[in-house]
Protein backbone atom coordinates (compact mmCIF):
# COMPACT_ATOMS: atom_id res chain seq x y z
CA UNK A 1 0.00 0.00 0.00
CA UNK A 2 2.81 2.41 0.89
CA UNK A 3 5.77 2.10 -1.43
CA UNK A 4 9.29 3.33 -0.88
CA UNK A 5 8.74 6.14 -3.39
CA UNK A 6 6.15 8.00 -1.30
CA UNK A 7 7.32 7.32 2.26
CA UNK A 8 10.00 10.02 1.97
CA UNK A 9 7.74 12.75 0.61
CA UNK A 10 7.17 14.13 4.11
CA UNK A 11 10.96 14.51 4.42
CA UNK A 12 11.30 16.52 1.22
CA UNK A 13 12.13 13.69 -1.14
CA UNK A 14 10.05 12.72 -4.15
CA UNK A 15 12.04 9.54 -4.84
CA UNK A 16 14.43 7.25 -2.98
CA UNK A 17 18.04 8.47 -3.46
CA UNK A 18 20.45 6.39 -5.50
CA UNK A 19 24.24 6.16 -5.57
CA UNK A 20 24.61 7.58 -9.08
CA UNK A 21 22.17 10.46 -8.47
CA UNK A 22 23.53 13.99 -8.70
CA UNK A 23 23.25 16.47 -5.89
CA UNK A 24 20.88 18.89 -7.67
CA UNK A 25 18.34 16.12 -8.25
CA UNK A 26 18.24 14.92 -4.65
CA UNK A 27 16.20 17.80 -3.28
CA UNK A 28 14.13 20.11 -5.45
CA UNK A 29 12.13 23.14 -4.40
CA UNK A 30 8.42 22.44 -4.04
CA UNK A 31 8.87 18.78 -3.07
CA UNK A 32 8.52 19.43 0.65
CA UNK A 33 6.81 21.67 3.16
CA UNK A 34 8.46 24.79 4.53
CA UNK A 35 10.97 24.93 1.72
CA UNK A 36 13.40 27.87 1.79
CA UNK A 37 14.93 29.50 -1.26
CA UNK A 38 18.59 30.49 -0.97
CA UNK A 39 18.74 33.87 -2.67
CA UNK A 40 22.41 34.26 -1.71
CA UNK A 41 23.49 31.05 -3.40
CA UNK A 42 25.25 32.71 -6.36
CA UNK A 43 27.03 35.30 -4.19
CA UNK A 44 30.47 34.37 -2.87
CA UNK A 45 31.24 36.70 0.02
CA UNK A 46 34.42 35.25 1.50
CA UNK A 47 35.17 32.00 -0.28
CA UNK A 48 34.52 28.31 0.17
CA UNK A 49 37.46 27.87 2.51
CA UNK A 50 36.08 30.31 5.07
CA UNK A 51 32.44 29.39 4.53
CA UNK A 52 29.93 29.74 7.40
CA UNK A 53 30.20 26.48 9.36
CA UNK A 54 26.55 26.21 10.51
CA UNK A 55 23.96 24.59 8.26
CA UNK A 56 20.22 24.07 8.54
CA UNK A 57 18.97 20.47 8.32
CA UNK A 58 15.35 19.48 7.89
CA UNK A 59 13.65 16.27 8.95
CA UNK A 60 10.09 15.03 8.70
CA UNK A 61 7.36 17.60 8.06
CA UNK A 62 8.26 20.96 9.60
CA UNK A 63 11.03 19.88 12.00
CA UNK A 64 14.26 21.76 11.37
CA UNK A 65 17.39 22.34 13.38
CA UNK A 66 20.84 23.95 13.08
CA UNK A 67 24.04 21.86 13.18
CA UNK A 68 27.73 22.72 13.13
CA UNK A 69 29.66 21.19 10.25
CA UNK A 70 33.27 19.96 10.42
CA UNK A 71 35.96 22.33 9.24
CA UNK A 72 37.21 20.08 6.45
CA UNK A 73 33.89 19.41 4.72
CA UNK A 74 31.50 21.70 2.87
CA UNK A 75 27.82 20.80 2.72
CA UNK A 76 25.45 22.19 0.13
CA UNK A 77 21.70 22.29 -0.17
CA UNK A 78 20.32 18.82 -0.88
CA UNK A 79 23.02 16.73 0.76
CA UNK A 80 21.79 13.81 2.89
CA UNK A 81 23.79 13.88 6.11
CA UNK A 82 24.10 11.92 9.35
CA UNK A 83 23.76 14.18 12.39
CA UNK A 84 24.12 13.79 16.13
CA UNK A 85 21.06 12.57 18.07
CA UNK A 86 20.31 11.23 21.53
CA UNK A 87 20.82 8.35 21.41
CA UNK A 88 22.46 7.28 18.13
CA UNK A 89 22.32 9.37 14.98
CA UNK A 90 19.64 10.74 12.70
CA UNK A 91 19.44 11.25 8.94
CA UNK A 92 18.36 14.58 7.43
CA UNK A 93 18.61 16.77 4.35
CA UNK A 94 20.53 20.04 4.24
CA UNK A 95 18.01 22.81 3.54
CA UNK A 96 20.28 25.88 3.84
CA UNK A 97 24.01 26.45 3.87
CA UNK A 98 26.30 29.43 3.60
CA UNK A 99 25.68 33.04 4.52
CA UNK A 100 21.89 32.68 4.33
CA UNK A 101 22.08 30.62 7.54
CA UNK A 102 23.60 33.60 9.37
CA UNK A 103 20.53 35.67 8.46
CA UNK A 104 18.25 32.82 9.46
CA UNK A 105 19.81 32.65 12.91
CA UNK A 106 19.44 36.40 13.29
CA UNK A 107 15.77 36.13 12.36
CA UNK A 108 15.23 33.46 15.01
CA UNK A 109 17.22 35.52 17.53
CA UNK A 110 19.91 32.89 18.04
CA UNK A 111 23.49 33.93 18.81
CA UNK A 112 25.69 31.48 16.93
CA UNK A 113 28.77 32.51 18.94
CA UNK A 114 27.44 31.42 22.32
CA UNK A 115 24.70 28.91 21.46
CA UNK A 116 25.34 25.16 21.49
CA UNK A 117 24.86 23.27 18.21
CA UNK A 118 24.97 19.55 17.61
CA UNK A 119 27.48 18.16 15.12
CA UNK A 120 27.19 16.76 11.63
CA UNK A 121 29.07 13.47 11.46
CA UNK A 122 29.34 12.87 7.71
CA UNK A 123 27.44 12.53 4.51
CA UNK A 124 25.03 9.61 4.60
CA UNK A 125 26.32 6.29 3.28
CA UNK A 126 24.37 3.68 1.37
CA UNK A 127 23.70 1.62 4.52
CA UNK A 128 22.49 4.76 6.31
CA UNK A 129 20.04 5.54 3.52
CA UNK A 130 18.72 1.95 3.53
CA UNK A 131 18.02 2.11 7.27
CA UNK A 132 16.46 5.54 6.85
CA UNK A 133 14.12 4.29 4.12
CA UNK A 134 13.20 1.18 6.14
CA UNK A 135 12.40 3.27 9.22
CA UNK A 136 10.22 5.66 7.21
CA UNK A 137 8.22 2.77 5.71
CA UNK A 138 7.23 1.58 9.22
CA UNK A 139 5.62 4.85 10.30
CA UNK A 140 2.15 4.37 8.80
CA UNK A 141 1.61 0.85 10.15
CA UNK A 142 2.98 1.93 13.53
CA UNK A 143 0.52 4.80 13.76
CA UNK A 144 -2.45 2.55 12.91
CA UNK A 145 -1.49 -0.03 15.55
CA UNK A 146 -0.92 2.70 18.13
CA UNK A 147 -4.37 4.16 17.53
CA UNK A 148 -5.91 0.74 18.09
CA UNK A 149 -4.02 0.37 21.37
CA UNK A 150 -5.22 3.81 22.48
CA UNK A 151 -8.84 2.83 21.81
CA UNK A 152 -8.46 -0.41 23.74
CA UNK A 153 -7.06 1.46 26.76
CA UNK A 154 -9.78 4.17 26.47
CA UNK A 155 -7.25 7.00 26.61
CA UNK A 156 -8.49 10.52 25.87
CA UNK A 157 -5.79 11.32 23.32
CA UNK A 158 -5.30 11.37 19.57
CA UNK A 159 -2.19 10.08 17.80
CA UNK A 160 -1.44 12.52 14.98
CA UNK A 161 1.95 11.54 13.63
CA UNK A 162 4.81 9.08 14.11
CA UNK A 163 8.46 9.75 13.28
CA UNK A 164 11.24 7.17 13.35
CA UNK A 165 14.84 8.19 13.90
CA UNK A 166 17.19 7.64 10.97
CA UNK A 167 19.03 4.71 12.61
CA UNK A 168 15.70 2.94 13.40
CA UNK A 169 16.34 2.84 17.15
CA UNK A 170 13.91 5.49 18.40
CA UNK A 171 10.32 6.47 17.63
CA UNK A 172 8.60 9.74 18.51
CA UNK A 173 4.78 9.85 18.84
CA UNK A 174 3.02 13.21 18.43
CA UNK A 175 -0.40 13.43 20.08
CA UNK A 176 -3.04 15.96 21.08
CA UNK A 177 -5.15 15.86 24.24
CA UNK A 178 -7.35 18.24 26.19
CA UNK A 179 -5.76 17.40 29.53
CA UNK A 180 -3.15 15.23 31.14
CA UNK A 181 -3.04 11.58 30.03
CA UNK A 182 -1.51 8.65 31.90
CA UNK A 183 0.06 6.66 29.05
CA UNK A 184 2.52 4.58 31.07
CA UNK A 185 0.73 1.36 30.16
CA UNK A 186 0.66 2.45 26.52
CA UNK A 187 4.44 2.97 26.46
CA UNK A 188 5.01 -0.57 27.75
CA UNK A 189 2.80 -2.02 25.02
CA UNK A 190 4.52 0.00 22.29
CA UNK A 191 8.02 -0.86 23.48
CA UNK A 192 7.23 -4.59 23.50
CA UNK A 193 5.56 -4.40 20.08
CA UNK A 194 8.08 -2.36 18.08
CA UNK A 195 11.32 -2.99 20.05
CA UNK A 196 12.43 0.65 19.89
CA UNK A 197 12.79 3.49 22.34
CA UNK A 198 9.48 5.36 22.77
CA UNK A 199 9.10 9.11 23.19
CA UNK A 200 5.74 10.92 23.52
CA UNK A 201 5.35 14.60 22.56
CA UNK A 202 2.18 16.60 23.04
CA UNK A 203 1.42 19.26 20.42
CA UNK A 204 -1.36 21.80 19.96
CA UNK A 205 -4.11 21.88 17.38
CA UNK A 206 -2.19 24.41 15.27
CA UNK A 207 0.86 22.16 15.17
CA UNK A 208 -1.42 19.25 14.33
CA UNK A 209 -2.80 20.97 11.24
CA UNK A 210 0.70 22.05 10.19
CA UNK A 211 1.94 18.46 10.32
CA UNK A 212 -1.07 16.87 8.67
CA UNK A 213 -1.70 19.61 6.08
CA UNK A 214 -4.91 20.30 4.18
CA UNK A 215 -6.81 22.74 1.97
CA UNK A 216 -8.15 25.98 3.43
CA UNK A 217 -11.41 27.78 2.67
CA UNK A 218 -9.53 29.94 0.13
CA UNK A 219 -8.77 26.85 -1.98
CA UNK A 220 -5.04 26.90 -1.33
CA UNK A 221 -2.81 24.77 0.86
CA UNK A 222 -2.77 25.68 4.52
CA UNK A 223 -0.29 28.45 5.35
CA UNK A 224 0.96 26.62 8.44
CA UNK A 225 1.85 23.53 6.40
CA UNK A 226 3.35 25.33 3.37
CA UNK A 227 5.35 28.39 4.45
CA UNK A 228 4.32 29.69 7.89
CA UNK A 229 6.89 28.71 10.52
CA UNK A 230 5.89 30.64 13.64
CA UNK A 231 2.43 30.97 15.18
CA UNK A 232 1.30 34.34 16.51
CA UNK A 233 -1.71 34.81 18.72
CA UNK A 234 -4.86 35.83 16.84
CA UNK A 235 -7.67 37.75 18.57
CA UNK A 236 -11.11 38.90 17.51
CA UNK A 237 -9.83 42.49 17.52
CA UNK A 238 -8.23 41.81 14.15
CA UNK A 239 -11.59 40.70 12.74
CA UNK A 240 -13.43 43.73 14.15
CA UNK A 241 -10.81 46.13 12.78
CA UNK A 242 -11.24 44.63 9.31
CA UNK A 243 -15.06 44.89 9.67
CA UNK A 244 -15.60 41.14 9.35
CA UNK A 245 -18.73 39.41 10.56
CA UNK A 246 -18.34 37.66 13.91
CA UNK A 247 -19.24 34.27 12.48
CA UNK A 248 -17.19 31.50 14.15
CA UNK A 249 -17.65 29.17 11.19
CA UNK A 250 -16.04 31.68 8.81
CA UNK A 251 -13.34 32.98 11.14
CA UNK A 252 -12.12 29.58 12.36
CA UNK A 253 -9.68 27.47 10.39
CA UNK A 254 -9.36 23.72 10.13
CA UNK A 255 -7.65 23.59 13.51
CA UNK A 256 -10.71 25.13 15.19
CA UNK A 257 -8.84 28.32 16.13
CA UNK A 258 -8.98 31.74 14.51
CA UNK A 259 -7.36 31.84 11.09
CA UNK A 260 -3.74 32.96 11.00
CA UNK A 261 -4.44 35.04 7.88
CA UNK A 262 -6.42 37.52 9.99
CA UNK A 263 -3.09 38.99 11.08
CA UNK A 264 -1.76 39.45 7.55
CA UNK A 265 -3.66 42.69 6.78
CA UNK A 266 -4.34 43.80 10.32
CA UNK A 267 -1.53 46.38 10.37
CA UNK A 268 -2.69 47.93 7.09
CA UNK A 269 -6.29 48.24 8.29
CA UNK A 270 -5.17 49.66 11.62
CA UNK A 271 -3.07 52.30 9.88
CA UNK A 272 -5.92 53.33 7.56
CA UNK A 273 -8.45 53.42 10.42
CA UNK A 274 -6.39 56.02 12.26
CA UNK A 275 -6.82 58.40 9.31
CA UNK A 276 -10.61 58.60 9.77
CA UNK A 277 -12.22 61.36 11.88
CA UNK A 278 -14.13 60.40 15.07
CA UNK A 279 -17.48 58.78 14.33
CA UNK A 280 -19.33 59.70 17.56
CA UNK A 281 -19.64 63.36 16.55
CA UNK A 282 -22.77 64.30 14.57
CA UNK A 283 -22.53 66.60 11.56
CA UNK A 284 -24.63 69.78 11.86
CA UNK A 285 -26.19 71.43 8.81
CA UNK A 286 -28.98 73.94 8.29
CA UNK A 287 -31.35 71.19 7.15
CA UNK A 288 -30.65 69.09 10.26
CA UNK A 289 -28.10 66.97 12.06
CA UNK A 290 -26.65 63.77 10.60
CA UNK A 291 -25.29 60.78 12.47
CA UNK A 292 -22.70 58.17 11.43
CA UNK A 293 -23.84 54.96 9.72
CA UNK A 294 -20.89 53.02 8.29
CA UNK A 295 -17.54 53.43 6.54
CA UNK A 296 -15.34 51.70 3.98
CA UNK A 297 -11.77 51.68 5.24
CA UNK A 298 -9.94 50.98 1.98
CA UNK A 299 -11.91 53.44 -0.18
CA UNK A 300 -11.99 56.16 2.49
CA UNK A 301 -15.77 56.68 2.34
CA UNK A 302 -18.19 57.38 5.21
CA UNK A 303 -21.99 57.24 5.19
CA UNK A 304 -24.23 59.51 7.28
CA UNK A 305 -28.02 59.82 7.65
CA UNK A 306 -30.17 62.76 8.70
CA UNK A 307 -32.06 62.36 11.95
CA UNK A 308 -35.22 63.44 10.15
CA UNK A 309 -34.69 60.91 7.34
CA UNK A 310 -32.71 57.92 8.70
CA UNK A 311 -33.49 55.70 5.70
CA UNK A 312 -31.39 57.84 3.33
CA UNK A 313 -27.64 57.24 3.30
CA UNK A 314 -25.40 60.18 2.36
CA UNK A 315 -21.89 59.16 1.14
CA UNK A 316 -19.07 61.50 2.12
CA UNK A 317 -15.32 61.39 1.85
CA UNK A 318 -13.37 61.31 5.07
CA UNK A 319 -11.67 64.63 4.17
CA UNK A 320 -15.06 66.29 3.73
CA UNK A 321 -16.29 64.89 7.03
CA UNK A 322 -13.23 66.32 8.75
CA UNK A 323 -13.87 69.75 7.15
CA UNK A 324 -17.52 69.77 8.26
CA UNK A 325 -16.51 68.86 11.82
CA UNK A 326 -14.01 71.73 11.85
CA UNK A 327 -16.73 74.13 10.60
CA UNK A 328 -19.10 72.96 13.33
CA UNK A 329 -16.36 73.46 15.91
CA UNK A 330 -16.09 77.09 14.77
CA UNK A 331 -19.87 77.54 14.91
CA UNK A 332 -20.47 77.36 11.16
CA UNK A 333 -22.87 75.02 9.38
CA UNK A 334 -23.06 74.19 5.68
CA UNK A 335 -26.34 74.52 3.80
CA UNK A 336 -26.67 70.88 2.74
CA UNK A 337 -24.51 67.91 1.88
CA UNK A 338 -25.02 68.36 -1.87
CA UNK A 339 -21.70 70.17 -2.28
CA UNK A 340 -19.83 67.33 -0.60
CA UNK A 341 -21.77 64.27 -1.67
CA UNK A 342 -20.41 63.77 -5.18
CA UNK A 343 -19.91 60.06 -4.94
CA UNK A 344 -22.45 57.95 -6.81
CA UNK A 345 -22.59 54.24 -6.60
CA UNK A 346 -22.29 52.55 -9.96
CA UNK A 347 -25.38 50.65 -10.99
CA UNK A 348 -24.80 47.02 -11.71
CA UNK A 349 -26.08 46.21 -15.19
CA UNK A 350 -26.88 42.70 -16.27
CA UNK A 351 -27.37 41.71 -19.89
CA UNK A 352 -29.49 38.63 -20.31
CA UNK A 353 -28.11 37.16 -23.50
CA UNK A 354 -29.79 33.79 -23.40
CA UNK A 355 -33.11 34.86 -21.95
CA UNK A 356 -33.69 31.75 -19.88
CA UNK A 357 -33.29 33.60 -16.59
CA UNK A 358 -35.97 36.19 -17.33
CA UNK A 359 -38.56 36.34 -14.55
CA UNK A 360 -41.34 37.20 -17.05
CA UNK A 361 -40.66 34.26 -19.33
CA UNK A 362 -43.87 32.51 -18.25
CA UNK A 363 -46.20 35.50 -18.60
CA UNK A 364 -46.84 35.21 -22.37
CA UNK A 365 -47.78 31.55 -22.29
CA UNK A 366 -51.45 30.91 -23.10
CA UNK A 367 -53.32 29.80 -20.05
CA UNK A 368 -55.87 27.83 -22.06
CA UNK A 369 -54.01 25.02 -23.78
CA UNK A 370 -57.15 23.47 -25.20
CA UNK A 371 -56.92 25.48 -28.41
CA UNK A 372 -53.60 23.87 -29.24
CA UNK A 373 -55.23 20.49 -29.71
CA UNK A 374 -57.70 21.91 -32.24
CA UNK A 375 -54.94 23.14 -34.50
CA UNK A 376 -54.32 20.35 -36.98
CA UNK A 377 -50.93 20.47 -38.55
CA UNK A 378 -50.71 20.40 -42.33
CA UNK A 379 -50.40 16.91 -43.77
CA UNK A 380 -51.99 15.19 -40.76
CA UNK A 381 -55.32 13.35 -40.79
CA UNK A 382 -58.00 14.01 -38.30
CA UNK A 383 -58.15 11.62 -35.44
CA UNK A 384 -60.89 9.04 -35.35
CA UNK A 385 -62.69 8.46 -32.10
CA UNK A 386 -64.56 5.37 -31.07
CA UNK A 387 -67.61 5.21 -28.82
CA UNK A 388 -67.19 4.36 -25.16
CA UNK A 389 -68.60 0.89 -25.68
CA UNK A 390 -65.20 -0.07 -27.06
CA UNK A 391 -66.51 -1.13 -30.50
CA UNK A 392 -64.19 0.28 -33.19
CA UNK A 393 -65.54 1.86 -36.35
CA UNK A 394 -64.98 0.25 -39.65
CA UNK A 395 -63.01 2.18 -42.25
CA UNK A 396 -66.07 2.51 -44.48
CA UNK A 397 -68.21 3.94 -41.70
CA UNK A 398 -65.46 6.34 -40.74
CA UNK A 399 -65.29 7.70 -44.31
CA UNK A 400 -69.05 7.98 -44.83
CA UNK A 401 -69.78 9.18 -41.36
CA UNK A 402 -72.65 6.68 -40.97
CA UNK A 403 -73.72 6.06 -37.45
CA UNK A 404 -75.63 3.13 -36.08
CA UNK A 405 -78.98 3.76 -34.37
CA UNK A 406 -77.45 2.62 -31.12
CA UNK A 407 -74.74 5.31 -31.39
CA UNK A 408 -77.25 7.97 -32.44
CA UNK A 409 -79.32 7.37 -29.31
CA UNK A 410 -76.28 7.15 -27.05
CA UNK A 411 -74.63 10.27 -28.50
CA UNK A 412 -76.60 12.50 -26.21
CA UNK A 413 -75.54 10.54 -23.14
CA UNK A 414 -71.81 10.56 -23.87
CA UNK A 415 -69.72 13.41 -22.60
CA UNK A 416 -68.05 15.40 -25.42
CA UNK A 417 -64.38 14.64 -25.94
CA UNK A 418 -61.61 17.20 -25.34
CA UNK A 419 -61.37 18.07 -29.05
CA UNK A 420 -65.15 18.41 -29.35
CA UNK A 421 -65.64 20.91 -26.52
CA UNK A 422 -65.35 23.96 -28.77
CA UNK A 423 -67.63 22.50 -31.46
CA UNK A 424 -71.37 23.26 -31.24
CA UNK A 425 -73.18 20.78 -29.09
CA UNK A 426 -75.75 18.55 -30.86
CA UNK A 427 -79.40 18.72 -29.96
CA UNK A 428 -79.91 16.10 -27.31
CA UNK A 429 -83.07 13.97 -27.49
CA UNK A 430 -85.59 14.20 -24.74
CA UNK A 431 -84.53 10.82 -23.47
CA UNK A 432 -81.12 12.29 -22.52
CA UNK A 433 -82.65 13.99 -19.50
CA UNK A 434 -82.82 10.62 -17.81
CA UNK A 435 -79.03 10.53 -17.39
CA UNK A 436 -79.41 10.80 -13.63
CA UNK A 437 -81.49 7.65 -13.50
CA UNK A 438 -80.00 4.31 -12.53
CA UNK A 439 -78.16 2.16 -15.05
CA UNK A 440 -81.19 -0.10 -15.70
CA UNK A 441 -83.37 2.84 -16.63
CA UNK A 442 -80.69 4.18 -19.00
CA UNK A 443 -80.43 0.81 -20.68
CA UNK A 444 -84.18 0.72 -21.23
CA UNK A 445 -84.08 4.16 -22.86
CA UNK A 446 -81.32 3.10 -25.24
CA UNK A 447 -82.82 -0.25 -26.30
CA UNK A 448 -86.38 1.06 -26.55
CA UNK A 449 -87.86 -1.39 -24.04
CA UNK A 450 -89.45 1.18 -21.82
CA UNK A 451 -91.80 0.04 -19.11
CA UNK A 452 -93.39 2.47 -16.79
CA UNK A 453 -92.63 1.69 -13.16
CA UNK A 454 -95.43 0.97 -10.75
CA UNK A 455 -96.72 4.11 -9.13
CA UNK A 456 -97.14 4.11 -5.38
CA UNK A 457 -100.21 5.71 -3.86
CA UNK A 458 -99.43 8.76 -1.86
CA UNK A 459 -100.68 8.71 1.73
CA UNK A 460 -103.73 10.72 2.49
CA UNK A 461 -103.37 13.96 4.29
CA UNK A 462 -104.14 13.73 7.97
CA UNK A 463 -106.63 16.04 9.53
CA UNK A 464 -105.17 18.58 11.87
CA UNK A 465 -107.33 17.66 14.85
CA UNK A 466 -106.89 13.91 14.49
CA UNK A 467 -104.36 12.61 16.97
CA UNK A 468 -104.34 9.03 15.70
CA UNK A 469 -101.86 8.78 12.86
CA UNK A 470 -103.28 6.49 10.12
CA UNK A 471 -100.81 4.33 8.32
CA UNK A 472 -100.41 4.83 4.55
CA UNK A 473 -102.06 2.15 2.45
CA UNK A 474 -100.40 0.61 -0.56
CA UNK A 475 -102.27 -0.87 -3.54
Amino acid sequence: MYSEQNVLQSRGRCTVPEDNQKNENIKQHGCCKLDTYDWLEDINFIGDKRRFDIVEVRFKNNRKDFFRSPEDEIFRTGDIVAVEASPGHDIGIVSLSGEIVRLQLKKKQVDYKTAFFKKIYRKARTTDIEKWTLAASREVTTMIQTRRAVNELNLQMKINDVEYQGDNTKCVFYYTADGRVDFRELIKILADTFNVRIEMKQIGVRQESSRLGGIGSCGRELCCSSWLTNFKSVSTTAARTQQLSMNPQKLAGQCGKLKCCLNFEYDNYKEETNKFPPTHINLKTKIGDAFFRKMDILSGMMWYSLISNPSQYIPLKREDVLNIQNMNHKGEMPETFDDYSEFKEAEISYDNVIGQDDLNRFDNIEKNNRNKNNRNKSGQKKREFTPRSGQPKSSQEAKEGVKKPFEKQKEGLNRPNQNQRNSPRPNKPKTAKASNRPADATKQLVTGDIQQPKQKHKPKKRPKNNQNKPKPTES
